[in-house]
């Protein structure tokens, strides 16, 4: 009886000895990873990059090519351009606003203007250029790439706001001293972007009201901002 007795002791025993091996054999292979003589440990780096915006080129004074006649009339033409930068990658807004309504007084007195473009300063721009029997003050916008020109000074040849193209002198706008949108970029400018302003005046025959001897100034602001 003793004999059988060790002999399934050291039976347990062998068994337990096994089963102890066997169970260290897996935990070393499942900590192998980590007590190895190799190991990684892969983490990332995060920096911020914010967008900015400038003028590259600020858009420059404008002095009108030519004089026009106080009672006979006539048209003066000048332009304007500016260049904006920016890393945005949606892009930027511009927009336009003059000092004074109607944006362009004479500079002796003050009290003399020619008149604002337009029935309504808060229209939208207008197809071709409309005369009228007052002497006027308009402005159209071109970009050195077309899609960046606002919808409402697109055209499709007949009539502006709608459509894609940007037909040279097509689109016209009186002056507002309210922001008006004249640029809408998509897509980043890191070379910079060019827009292009021309102004118009034009003075018919015998205008009315009528014009005094002066030179008259306008003062407009641009202000790009990201998008």
């Amino acid at each position: 009886m003793q004999i059988q007795e060790i002999s399934q002791n050291i039976s347990k025993a062998l068994l337990l000895s096994v089963t102890l091996m066997v169970t260290a054999i897996l935990v070393f292979g499942i900590l192998e990873p980590t007590v190895s003589r190799a190991v990684t440990d892969e983490f990332t780096i995060r920096q911020e990059i914010t967008d900015e915006i400038s003028f590259l080129v600020p858009a420059a004074n404008v002095t009108m090519v030519g004089s026009i006649a106080g009672i006979t009339g006539g048209t003066a033409t000048g332009t304007t351009y500016a260049v904006v930068q920016t890393n945005s990658p949606t892009g930027y807004t511009m927009n336009i606003s003059f000092l004074n309504n109607p944006a362009m007084l004479g500079e002796t007195t003050g009290s003399t203007a020619i008149r604002n473009y337009g029935t309504s300063t808060a229209a939208e721009p207008t197809f071709g250029y409309n005369a009228s029997t007052s002497a006027q003050f308009a402005y159209t916008i071109s970009a050195s790439t077309t899609s960046d020109v606002d919808q409402s000074f697109r055209d499709n040849g007949t009539v502006c706001n709608t459509g894609a193209s940007d037909a040279a002198n097509a689109c016209w706008k009186g002056p507002s001293t309210s922001n008006f949108q004249i640029i809408n970029r998509t897509t980043s400018a890191n070379s910079g972007a060019t827009t292009t302003i021309q102004f118009r005046v034009s003075v018919p025959n015998n205008p009315s009201p009528a014009l005094e001897e002066d030179f008259y100034t306008a003062t407009a602001t641009l202000t790009a901002v990201t998008q």
